[in-house]
């Protein structure tokens, strides 16, 4: 991951961090959805203080009318990641509409039961406040659009968000956790469901598949820009 100083509301997909940032390719779809495969990459970057992400999506079908926190975004044209800061604690689900409404939850047992999860707690307000969201799209997109269209989203999660959950992290730098990255649209005409690193279930809420991150620091040209990059690497 790279390190920037920008928000979630100016680093948009034209800054030149970006540009050599880490790219998460969501492409590995599994069969059960519909012949729509849109094309979807994740870019990371932090700053030792936050995580910040930009999802990149060619897109059609593109639906989004759930517009509050904790809605169920994922009926929507979504984007999620997840991420397990710590071996052997749990895991958050940020879930993203592409009208930039989101749902978190911190999840230690992912065993379905009839209200989510069997362990599992929602960000709270708190949460949720310090949680940066930036979308190209309006908050509300219905009808739904048939033809081709490209959208992004972007995200800043405070370290201090995470580490009410799970401890102290410390610096970012020379870390590896473990994560992934989907897109889906299960309400919309041309159900979907992709995966970075795949899945073997019609299911996202699978730690035993993410992939892993691993975040390094280094100089690089970038600081010519006022910017102080992170590398972030990933495989999955």
């Amino acid at each position: 991951m790279r390190r920037t100083v920008a928000s979630a509301e100016t680093l948009g997909p034209q800054h030149p961090a970006w540009q050599a940032a880490e790219t998460l390719w969501i492409d590995q779809f599994r069969p059960e959805g519909s012949d729509h495969r849109p094309r979807t990459r994740l870019r990371l970057l932090h700053d030792n203080q936050a995580v910040h992400g930009l999802f990149q999506v060619e897109d059609r079908y593109v639906r989004c009318v759930h517009q509050t926190y904790g809605d169920p975004v994922f009926r929507d044209s979504c984007v999620e990641f997840f991420v397990q800061p710590k071996p052997g604690l749990g895991y958050f689900n940020f879930e993203f509409n592409c009208g930039g409404a989101f749902l978190c939850n911190y999840i230690t047992d992912e065993t379905r039961v009839a209200d989510g999860f069997r362990q599992f707690v929602r960000l709270g307000a708190d949460a949720v406040a310090e949680v940066r969201v930036a979308a190209s799209l309006p908050p509300r997109v219905e009808p739904e659009i048939a033809e081709p269209v490209s959208w992004w989203l972007a995200f800043v999660v405070p370290v201090r968000v995470l580490e009410r959950h799970v401890g102290p992290v410390g610096a970012l730098a020379g870390q590896e956790w473990r994560a992934n990255a989907f897109k889906c649209g299960s309400g919309t005409s041309h159900p979907h469901w992709a995966a970075w690193s795949p899945v073997d279930a019609l299911n996202f809420h699978l730690p035993r598949c993410f992939g892993e991150i691993t975040f390094e620091a280094l100089l690089s040209p970038g600081q010519r820009a006022g910017l102080d990059e992170r590398q972030i690497q990933a495989s999955s």
